[in-house]
């Protein structure tokens, strides 16, 4: 309340301590919903090495993650395997954030050229694939960084289980399927001159969709705080989301 009648009392040493203060429990909050999505995870996680794609750790949330948080929580937990990170094209966050993460925690990280991944997942290493999610419908689509629906084919071609780890917050349930999320187009220069090297020619255009949408049914379950849900369809999710 203090937030909302600033303009009518403007005290802004007692309003930055109280947005300071909001922060704090914001933060804490989080932490607390990326330990909670870690243990569920860790306990569902099957042997073998593990694939992911982008940023899902501490670089991107307020804790320790909500997919690099599963695989953190299974490594502290004594589980030991070898994690791929897809480079995640075109800014790399998976090559330049992940893998520095799984490096900081000495968890054994392999880079690999997204294109890399169905060979990969044909070679029987990987046990399992895990990924975030930025937005999650009523039905249980999930919008994550783009390629995240194109590893959820492979993995479904594969027989290989495709985890998606996110709060509950990461819900819409307003949305009742994927197809109302708006995919944002970025800058094509991302992919023509990648980090400012000029990769392509002069006349070529390019494509640059951030997310893409992975359908409920190549997900093999949604990690939450609340539970995990499996059998992703409308009455899974509403069963733990709504309670």
């Amino acid at each position: 309340s203090l937030i909302l009648n600033a303009g009518k009392n403007p005290d802004f040493l007692e309003l930055s301590k109280a947005v300071l203060d909001e922060a704090k429990c914001i933060q804490k909050e989080d932490q607390r919903l990326c330990e909670k999505i870690g243990e569920y995870g860790a306990s569902i996680l099957p042997d073998g090495d593990l694939l992911t794609h982008c940023n899902t750790g501490a670089l991107a949330t307020g804790g320790i993650g909500t997919a690099l948080g599963v695989i953190v929580t299974a490594w502290e937990q004594g589980r030991r395997f070898h994690v791929f990170a897809d480079e995640t094209r075109p800014l790399l966050q998976g090559a330049r954030l992940t893998a520095w993460e799984l490096t900081q925690r000495k968890i054994p990280v392999t880079v690999l050229a997204d294109a890399a991944a169905a060979h990969l997942l044909k070679t029987g290493l990987i046990g399992c694939c895990i990924v975030g999610a930025d937005r999650i419908t009523a039905n249980g689509d999930t919008a994550n960084k783009i390629g995240t629906y194109g590893l959820a084919l492979l993995a479904k071609a594969h027989n290989i289980p495709f985890f998606v780890a996110a709060p509950s917050t990461t819900f819409d349930l307003t949305l009742q399927t994927g197809d109302e999320i708006p995919i944002e187009e970025r800058d094509e220069n991302e992919i023509l001159q990648p980090f400012g090297f000029q990769s392509t020619p002069a006349t070529a255009r390019g494509f640059n969709p951030a997310f893409d949408v992975t359908p409920a049914d190549l997900i093999t379950a949604i990690i939450t705080e609340r539970g995990i849900i499996k059998n992703v369809t409308i009455d899974t999710v509403a069963a733990v989301i709504s309670n």
